[in-house]
Order: structure tokens, then C-alpha cells, then sequence
């Protein structure tokens, strides 16, 4: 790319995303991310991360900023080396980088609990880890498989359960997107007399 070209390349995004390693991050570093009054995302601890060769990768969190404008890399630049952290990456893809703090869409990495993902500054991640196409097909799947495998013959059994034993993916599905299906799967079961699935 020659330099004119380069010159026009936009370096600036409104999201980024850092690893912040405890070991060197100072005591206080999420009071310095929240004295800059913007809504960021903090993932679990991964601490159980391996790398390839079967190694535990350093304990680590990543972290998402997400601003009103355009930042540019130096001025992101200035806030990782507050806290001691590898360079800034833009977040290209907010909802992908949100679900991989938990490992939800890598299966083959250690599952974090997606309700251990920590919101600060108002930010809004429910709109990032809620199930979309095949994951909330695999969960229906599965409820009704606990519907038939217990007899449930009542909505609010299947709502409790989920609330109480399956609140990181279950209970979403039920409370915002099927409950219409799953009450009438219930409910034909109990007309029907089919107990058995």
C-alpha cells in the first residue's frame, strides 16, 4: 500500500478490546478503566486456557471498551499502558468478541460462565449473548428432552428449573424468545397423556 493510500486508512474504531494480566495490571485497574466514564466489559478470569502444546496459558481477562465516537489506536495506546496490558486490537465483530469471553462459540476451549461476564459502565451485553439459530434450536432440543425425561405437565416446573439449574442458556431462551412453544409442548403432553416423549 503506497502512502497516500495508508494516509486514508482508518485506524480509528469505537470498540477495542484488551488482555489484562493480572500479574502486571496495577491493584486498581478497573478504577482507572471506570474514570473514564464509558461502558466496558470485563470476561471471567480465563485461567484455564491451554495452549497447544497442552500448557496453561497465563491467567488473563479480556476486556471490551466500547466509546460514542472513533478512538484512534494511540489514544487506546494511552489506557493499556495504564494497566500494564499488550497492545489494543479493534473489536471487529462486538457480539463474536463478547461470546468468546466466555468461550461460547468454541466448544473445544473451556466453557466460562457466560454469567460471569461483568458489565460495567452501563454497558448492555444481553444483546450479545443471547441465543441465536442453531444454539437456540440445540437448547429447545434439550428441554424438551428434560420435559419427557421428568413428566413435567407444567410450565412454571420447566421455568423454575431452568431459572435455578440452567440460568446461563436455558432460562433466556424461555423467558424472551419460546415460551409460546414450550408451553404448548407441555400442554399437549398433558392433554395427550404422553408422559413418555
Amino acid at each position: 500500500m503506497d502512502d497516500e493510500k495508508a494516509k486514508k486508512v482508518d485506524n480509528r474504531a469505537r470498540n477495542w478490546s484488551l488482555v489484562v494480566y493480572p500479574e502486571s495490571a496495577p491493584e486498581n485497574w478497573r478504577d482507572i478503566l471506570d474514570d473514564y466514564h464509558i461502558p466496558w466489559v470485563e470476561s471471567p478470569l480465563h485461567d484455564k486456557d491451554v495452549n497447544p502444546d497442552g500448557e496453561i496459558k497465563k491467567a488473563h481477562w479480556h476486556i471490551g471498551l466500547f466509546f460514542s465516537g472513533k478512538k484512534s489506536y494511540g489514544q487506546i495506546l494511552e489506557i493499556t499502558n495504564k494497566l500494564n496490558c499488550p497492545a489494543p486490537q479493534i473489536m471487529k465483530n462486538s457480539k463474536g468478541q463478547i461470546r468468546y469471553f466466555a468461550h461460547m462459540d468454541n466448544p473445544e476451549k473451556y466453557q466460562y460462565k457466560p454469567s460471569e461476564i461483568i458489565a460495567h459502565g452501563g454497558a448492555d451485553i444481553r444483546k450479545y449473548l443471547t441465543a441465536t439459530g442453531g444454539d437456540k434450536i440445540k437448547i429447545l432440543a434439550e428441554m424438551q428432552d428434560w420435559i419427557d425425561e421428568t413428566g413435567c405437565t407444567e410450565f412454571h416446573e420447566l421455568a423454575r428449573y431452568a431459572r435455578n439449574e440452567r440460568f446461563d442458556d436455558w432460562y433466556d431462551v424461555i423467558a424472551t424468545q419460546s415460551t409460546v412453544f414450550l408451553n404448548a409442548y407441555i400442554r399437549s403432553k398433558r392433554h395427550g397423556g404422553d408422559h413418555n416423549g
